[in-house]
C-alpha cells in the first residue's frame, strides 16, 4: 500500500509539490491568525503585569481606565493610602494619540507616571529612567525612537532618554512613559483657543464677574485652567492582604470603583478584545473550509487521473481497503507537506507583522492535528469515486 502511495506521488510530484506549498501557505495564514489572537491576549497581560499594581480605582460606574474612559481627582490615592492592606498607591494616566518625530506620526499610548511608583516602566535595555519633572520620556523599541530623539506632545517637546521593551497597551500600540504633570496637561489642558473662549464665556457672566468682588473672576479662571484629574490610581496590597478585601473597602468607603487583576484580565481578555476573537474565528473556520475544499479537489483529480489503472488493482484481486489507503495516504502526505510549508512561514513572517503574533507550540500541535483530519474527511470523496470503478473498465478500455 505504501508502495503504490509513493509511487503515484513520484509519477506526479510537481503537481503534488505545489499543491502542498499552496496548500501551507494557506495553514500557515491560519497559524499566523491563531498567532494574532494569543499576542493580543498577551498584550493585554503584559499591559497588566507593567504596571506593577494589585488593584485598579477608577471612576465609579466605569471600566476604566484601559476600557472605558475615567476620570478621578488626583488627591484619591492620599486616602487609599489610609485603608487597611493598601502599601502603595500611585497616580496615573493613559492616552492613546499620535506622538511626532520630525514629519512621522507614531501611533501610541503615552502613559503619564511618577518615578519609583507603580506604573513605572518596570526596566529598561538602554539609557535610563526619567529624573526631571518635565520633557523627558522613556519609549518602547516599538515606537522606533531613539535615545536622544525629541518627541513632540501636544504642544511640549520631548527627550526621549530611555528605551524599554514589551510595553504595549491592549492593543498593541507601543507606549511613552512621561511625567505625571505633563501627560496630565497633555490629556486634560484644553487649546490656546478654547482657553480664550472660556475665560470670555466666564467675564461675561455676571454671577461669576462682580463688581464688588475683586480677585473672583481670576480665581475661578485659575481653577478652569488648573488640571487636578488622573484616569487611575493604581493600588500595591500589603503581603498577606487579599485584593479582593481591600477592593471592597474602596468600593464601600471611597465611592470609587476598584477591579482587582482578576476582573481586569477579564475586561481586558473577555470583553475588549472578544470581537475582534470572534473576527478572527470565523477566519480560521473560513480557511479551514477553504483548505478542505483544495485537498479534496486535488486528489479527487489525482484519482480521476487514474481510473484505469485503479481498475487493473481491482482486476488482480486488489482489496478496497488497500486502494482507500492508498489514496488516505496521499491526502496525509499532502497535509503533511502543507502543514510543514505552513509553519515554516508563520515562523519566518510573524516579526514583520505590526502587531505581536505569538505562536505558541501547542496551537501547532492542534494545528497539525487539524489539518490531518482535514485532509483525512477531503480525502473520502476520492475514495467514493475508487471504489465506485468497475473492474471492466481495464479491459473495456
Amino acid at each position: 500500500m505504501i508502495s503504490l502511495a509513493g509511487r503515484d506521488i513520484l509519477h506526479s510530484w510537481s503537481k503534488f509539490v505545489l499543491t502542498g506549498i499552496g496548500l501551507g501557505l494557506l495553514i500557515g495564514v491560519t497559524l499566523t491568525m491563531a498567532g494574532v489572537y494569543r499576542g493580543m491576549v498577551d498584550d493585554a497581560k503584559a499591559l497588566l503585569n507593567n504596571s506593577g499594581a494589585d488593584l485598579w480605582v477608577v471612576q465609579q460606574d466605569t471600566q476604566g481606565p484601559y476600557a472605558e474612559s475615567s476620570s478621578i481627582h488626583d488627591d484619591v490615592y492620599r486616602s487609599l493610602l489610609s485603608l487597611p492592606g493598601v502599601a502603595r498607591a500611585a497616580n496615573v494616566t493613559y492616552l492613546t494619540m499620535q506622538v511626532r518625530l520630525d514629519n512621522t506620526d507614531v501611533r501610541a499610548m503615552v502613559v503619564g507616571f511618577e518615578p519609583g511608583q507603580p506604573g513605572e516602566p518596570g526596566y529598561l535595555i538602554a539609557g535610563r529612567h526619567i529624573t526631571r519633572n518635565h520633557y523627558e520620556a522613556v519609549a518602547d523599541v516599538k515606537t522606533g525612537f531613539q535615545l536622544g530623539d525629541t518627541i513632540r506632545i501636544r504642544r511640549h517637546d520631548y527627550r526621549v532618554v530611555g528605551l524599554t521593551k514589551r510595553m504595549v497597551s491592549s492593543g498593541g500600540d507601543p507606549m511613552v512613559f512621561i511625567p505625571l504633570k505633563d501627560a496630565q496637561e497633555a490629556q486634560f489642558l484644553k487649546d490656546n483657543d478654547a482657553i480664550l473662549n472660556e475665560r470670555a464665556r466666564t467675564a461675561a457672566n455676571p454671577t461669576l464677574n462682580r463688581p464688588g468682588v475683586p480677585g473672583l473672576l481670576e480665581a475661578i479662571q485659575a481653577s478652569q485652567n488648573a488640571n487636578r484629574n488622573v484616569n487611575a490610581v493604581l493600588v500595591q496590597v500589603s503581603p498577606g492582604s487579599p485584593p479582593e478585601t481591600v477592593a471592597n473597602e474602596v468600593r464601600r468607603w471611597k465611592h470609587l470603583q476598584a477591579f482587582t487583576r482578576v476582573q481586569m484580565e477579564e475586561i481586558l481578555v473577555a470583553k475588549l478584545i472578544a470581537t475582534s476573537a470572534k473576527q478572527i474565528a470565523m477566519f480560521l473556520v473560513i480557511l479551514a473550509v477553504v483548505s478542505a475544499a483544495i485537498v479534496a479537489f486535488i486528489i479527487y483529480t489525482m484519482t480521476l487521473g487514474k481510473i484505469r489503472e485503479i481498475a487493473v488493482l481491482k482486476l488482480i484481486g486488489t482489496r478496497n481497503r488497500t486502494i482507500a489507503g492508498m489514496i488516505l495516504q496521499q491526502a496525509l502526505g499532502l497535509g503533511l507537506i502543507g502543514f510543514l510549508v505552513g509553519k515554516i512561514s508563520a515562523t519566518v513572517w510573524a516579526p514583520f507583522f505590526p502587531k505581536y503574533v505569538l505562536l505558541e507550540p501547542g496551537d501547532a500541535v492542534r494545528g497539525f492535528v487539524v489539518v490531518m483530519l482535514i485532509c483525512a474527511l477531503a480525502s473520502t470523496l476520492a475514495i467514493r469515486a475508487a471504489l465506485r470503478v468497475d473492474p471492466a473498465t481495464a479491459i473495456g478500455g
